[in-house]
């Protein structure tokens, strides 16, 4: 189990960024014609963005260990015991991403604070 370094990470973070931005725009401009439309409330893209985040890292997490970037950096999420980690571990670490002092904490921890928090790593994927 050897840990992926800053840069894998870097990598991970910048692929999953674009595609829940993505994502968020596709929900944000489909309610929007509601709002046109149908004069539903309207609300500001950040409403958007950040459930489309959490959801985005927890489902992905839950069910495969990994997400788009880490499929393609061949890394997963691991419990620091080497195994699965719970679902609360994944979801409390998809919650911790959603603050901004996350990454601030490397230098200090060694790594981001929702890797400390929940007790996880991103490791290397065995190739298949």
């Amino acid at each position: 189990m050897k840990s992926v370094g800053d840069g894998t990470r870097a990598l991970n973070f910048f692929i999953d960024t674009i595609l829940v931005t993505i994502l968020a725009i596709v929900l944000f401009k489909w309610y929007n014609f509601y709002v046109m439309y149908w004069r539903y409330t309207p609300f500001h893209f950040g409403w958007f963005f950040f459930p489309v985040l959490f959801t985005y890292y927890f489902l992905f997490e839950l069910f495969f260990l990994k997400t788009p970037g880490k499929w393609l950096t061949y890394s997963r999420v691991v419990a620091k015991n080497g195994k699965r980690p719970n679902w609360y571990m994944i979801g409390f670490r998809s919650l911790l991403r959603l603050t901004l002092i996350d990454l601030f904490f490397s230098p200090f921890l060694g790594g981001p604070l929702h890797d400390f928090a929940s007790a996880t790593t991103v490791v290397q994927d065995p190739a298949k």
